[in-house]
């Protein structure tokens, strides 16, 4: 027994020994603790995160074949560790692209350095909003299924290329008619890029999230696909039961009321000026109530 409590002793002594401890330690401690956080948040939400509760278990056989000096058995696991590695970048490799993709498209480091004040260029107009507000109330009411996608920086093209180009003028009308049951247009996705819907009919990838409800269709799967690998707003309205669902960043809103869709356009139009906690219009000097 006391053999048993000398080899843990060692192992702890080897590998848990606390060395000296310098201001530049904590502040590496800290970041590393805040990027292990994020990287639990990816894998949570993701296929690897089965891969990841597989690795613990492996640590804590690593840790018992050391206990007991299990050589045989700990140079096999380290030669499997090192070739696990290369294979774990080959097999999650979809899923580390849009880490890496979200991770260009949430860039708050570019906007803390912006040199003479925030500069704004809103992306599309007050009155695209309210026409895209207008569609989204009347599909509802009238239980007319749609799928609309806002272009925000990253481009679409290569999904507007599946569909329809039409380079129209965004109108409630318009949209509305789109999504008319049996028209030609009314299948797929409509992409607005700025004040014009760009395209008709697009094809979207489906999301991969086994975490989704098994109860979404096809749209609503649609809807989350793109927002996990686009920073677009995707708005999705359901042909059976005529609720507003809202899809960014890979997350999914729904039974989205008016009041929620309007304050996720407003984030795609880009146009507010957060200071002191308010919110600030711009070209205003009016202000909304702040979160």
């Amino acid at each position: 027994m006391s053999a048993i409590f000398h080899n843990i002793y060692d192992f702890f002594d080897k590998y848990f020994s606390i060395p000296n401890i310098y201001i530049s330690d904590i502040i590496e401690i800290i970041i590393i603790s805040i990027a292990v956080y994020y990287i639990i948040l990816w894998f949570r939400k993701s296929r690897a995160w089965v891969l990841m509760k597989g690795l613990i278990l492996l640590f804590i056989f690593m840790f018992i074949a050391s206990v007991f000096h299990l050589t045989t058995l700990l140079w096999i696991i380290n030669k499997a560790l090192s070739v696990g590695i290369i294979a774990m970048v080959i097999i999650f490799q979809p899923e580390l692209r849009r880490a890496l993709e979200a991770l260009g498209r949430k860039n708050k480091l570019f906007q803390v350095f912006r040199i003479g004040g925030p500069t704004y260029e809103e992306r599309f107009s007050d009155k695209t909003l309210d026409n895209i507000l207008s569609a989204v109330k009347e599909l509802a009411a009238t239980k007319t299924g749609a799928l609309i996608v806002i272009q925000q920086d990253f481009d679409l093209i290569e999904f507007v290329e599946t569909g329809i180009r039409l380079d129209a003028k965004v109108t409630s009308q318009l949209l509305i008619n789109i999504f008319e049951k049996n028209t030609p247009l009314h299948d797929g996705a409509v992409i607005i890029d700025g004040d014009e819907i760009v395209a008709a009919t697009c094809y979207l990838p489906m999301s991969e999230n086994f975490n989704l409800s098994k109860e979404l269709g096809t749209r609503h799967r649609a809807a989350v696909g793109l927002s996990e690998i686009a920073d677009c707003l995707v708005i999705v309205v359901s042909e059976e039961t005529g609720t507003v669902s809202l899809a960014r960043d890979g997350e999914l809103i729904r039974f989205a009321d008016q009041p929620t869709i309007t304050s996720e356009l407003l984030k795609s139009q880009d146009k507010e000026e957060v200071k002191g906690g308010k919110i600030f219009k711009k070209g205003s000097d009016r202000n909304v109530k702040g979160q």
